[in-house]
């Protein structure tokens, strides 16, 4: 009952404004997705393309799903440098909590990435080290690195270009973006 009577306020709100706002039959955009279809008859797949649901595509997925997530390719690149333990690796990585530092190694260690390796002292010790399979993703990784700091301004650029730029059926006026209608 209260979402409904907030979707209420907020549509008359909006149709208000909206109504107070026309300039020259243009009515301002609300949001930048507001009216956006997306339609795929303008793809073509290629032929041979596997089904989503095959299980190379699903394996492949889950595999790009580990090793592009927010923290699991500054783990990899720590441990280029050799093995590290667990709070030189939390002190390399800036922003990441134990708790996801932890779920992160898990997984990596699950796929075979990396070894996690446990010495019985007091406190106990614990080492965590890429696997063969782990430095062989070094090169696609670094590949990647290295591509994204030789195209760090150009990417600037462009976005500053599209942020800039109204839709082709928007016109922007005095700072105020108006929808054609």
């Amino acid at each position: 009952m209260i979402a409904r009577r907030y979707k209420k306020r907020t549509k008359k709100r909006i149709s208000s404004e909206l109504r107070t706002n026309t300039k020259n039959g243009m009515v301002p955009v609300i949001s930048s997705q507001e009216g956006t279809c997306m339609s795929l008859s303008h793809i073509e797949l290629p032929a041979d393309m596997p089904a989503p649901d095959a299980g190379g595509c699903l394996a492949t997925r889950e595999i790009l799903d580990r090793i592009g997530d927010k923290w699991s390719l500054y783990i990899v690149a720590l441990l280029a440098k050799g093995p590290r333990r667990f709070n030189e690796l939390k002190r390399g990585i800036d922003g990441i909590s134990q708790r996801m530092l932890t779920l992160t190694l898990r997984g990596l260690e699950r796929d075979g990435l990396i070894t996690r390796t446990l010495y019985p002292t007091i406190p106990p010790r614990v080492d965590y080290e890429l696997t063969d399979m782990g430095r062989t993703l070094l090169k696609p990784v670094m590949a990647l690195v290295n591509w994204a700091n030789r195209n760090q301004v150009a990417i600037a650029e462009a976005h500053k270009r599209f942020d800039e730029k109204p839709e082709p059926d928007q016109v922007l006026i005095q700072g105020v973006v108006y929808q054609r209608r």
